[in-house]
């Protein structure tokens, strides 16, 4: 298959709905040899602010020289921006040659992959391939049951902004939310959310003591916004100061004080990250679609 073959069979798995579980993406990824096992992730689930959070957190991994992954979802304009490496997205030869291999293997299930699941065993495989330092993985749906969650314990689990969404399937009030997305919380790992109301933050520290995780939350009392303009912001969160972020938006500000801590949690496991890549990373950081200025006069946001 050609690449435009390729994403016309990856969207052909449409059909199939979104189907919480992990079976379908276990037994395929088993398949494959289980290339999630090679590899090292942040692993990203909450209701709002999730691909600001990995795109930032992605940002200052690349600024540190690490060749970092970055897996989201929708994209925007173009397919292959849900999987990216080194902040470039994958080529057409590489997503053909993966597709190509896995199909054969999809295609043999007895119950075969949903589209979402597809795709992140195509994003495991391309990551394998390319020898990826560390993978920033945003979850599909909820946590617990996200296909997702089929990766080994992550360097840092992290759970942003919290709201009522897919109540159908996670629950109809937050702490039932907070819950089932706090399922990627893995034993002994390392824990970052997003502040929250005290019921949702209840259920974290619960769940982070009975698995005994290293629970951060995300240090908002000290956040302080110094400028912002249609160019970006600049804020101090704790002892940094003037952190230069073209995001706009206030709530920018709160992700990346998550982004900030789940770094602090990096940094404590090992990771060569210092404040100039910090800088960089944040300074540098491009999310498209989101209070996105495409044109200054006449003024146009998307």
């Amino acid at each position: 298959m050609n690449v435009e073959q390729c994403i016309e069979y990856i969207h052909s798995k449409f059909r199939k709905g979104s189907i919480p579980g992990l079976h379908r993406i276990g037994e395929l990824l088993e398949m494959l040899g289980n290339p999630e096992k090679e590899l090292k992730f942040v692993h990203i689930a909450g209701t709002n602010g999730k691909g600001s959070t990995a795109a930032m957190t992605a940002s200052i991994l690349n600024a540190a020289g690490f060749r970092a992954g970055l897996f989201t979802s929708p994209y925007i304009y173009r397919f292959h921006e849900r999987i990216q490496l080194c902040g470039e997205q994958i080529e057409d030869q590489d997503l053909e040659d993966v597709v190509n291999d896995i199909y054969p293997y999809a295609e043999k299930m007895a119950d075969p992959p949903t589209e979402f699941e597809l795709v992140c065993a195509i994003a495991f495989a391309y990551y394998r391939r390319k020898q990826a330092d560390i993978v920033v993985l945003e979850c599909g749906m909820g946590g617990l049951m996200d296909a997702t969650n089929i990766i080994p314990c992550p360097e840092v689990a992290v759970i942003t902004n919290i709201g009522l969404d897919h109540t159908d399937a996670l629950g109809d009030t937050l702490e039932a939310i907070a819950g089932a997305k706090a399922g990627i919380f893995k034993e002994g790992g390392h824990a970052v959310v997003y502040r929250g109301t005290p019921g949702v933050e209840a259920v974290f520290e619960q769940v982070c003591a009975e698995k005994r995780l290293k629970l951060r939350k995300a240090d908002f009392d000290s956040l302080v916004c110094r400028e912002r303009s249609l160019f970006g912001q600049v804020f101090d969160c704790g002892v940094r100061t003037n952190i230069e972020l073209p995001l706009l938006g206030e709530h920018q500000m709160f992700n990346a004080s998550v982004v900030l801590s789940i770094v602090d949690s990096l940094i404590e496991q090992g990771w060569a990250i210092t404040e100039e890549h910090i800088r960089e990373g944040m300074k540098t950081v491009t999310w498209p679609g989101r209070f996105d200025i495409v044109s200054r006069d006449p003024l146009f946001i998307i």
